[in-house]
């Protein structure tokens, strides 16, 4: 059922990726364009779990490599919606390197937002976010910040490519 309130969980997504050698650079290092392209589409599909709809990424915010990552390392990348306007939503993504024990070491965070697309491919209103743990309530207010300090950044002309 479309625009039905979801809770964050709902729409949590895991990858596991396996770093190959064709995903390193001549440094010996996971490309930084590999891991990004896990890390939007694992936003994407949070933000189509949401939805339940075609979304778009409008922009990537904070994406910081903390660490490198290395052949034949365990890549977990979770993603999970934090905020929801009208017709964009915030998703946080998370990467990890596992090792054999489980223990996870994060190397990567990245904010992206994507808006909801309509059957005319226009922005379209989506669905409410149910917050149901007092983490999903940090988060939700960390992101209102992190909105508006990107409006105040276009207000003060730093503009994005096509705005």
């Amino acid at each position: 059922m479309k625009n039905r309130a979801k809770t964050v969980s709902e729409s949590m997504v895991e990858t596991v990726h396996i770093i190959r050698p064709i995903d390193l650079n001549d440094s010996g290092r996971l490309f930084g364009g590999v891991l990004m392209q896990w890390i939007d589409e694992v936003a994407a599909l949070v933000a189509k779990r949401h939805s339940q709809m075609n979304v778009t990424t409008a922009s990537v915010d904070n994406l910081r490599f903390l660490h490198g990552a290395y052949q034949r390392d365990v890549i977990v990348i979770v993603g999970k919606v934090t905020h929801v306007g009208n017709t964009s939503m915030e998703v946080k993504v998370e990467t990890y390197v596992e090792h054999v024990d489980g223990d996870r070491d994060l190397i990567n965070r990245a904010f992206l937002t994507l808006i909801g697309l309509g059957d005319d491919n226009r922005p379209t209103p989506l669905p409410r976010l149910i917050l149901e743990t007092e983490e999903d309530r940090k988060e939700w207010e960390r992101a209102e910040i992190r909105r508006s300090l990107r409006e105040k950044q276009s207000q003060k002309g730093f503009h994005f490519y096509g705005e």
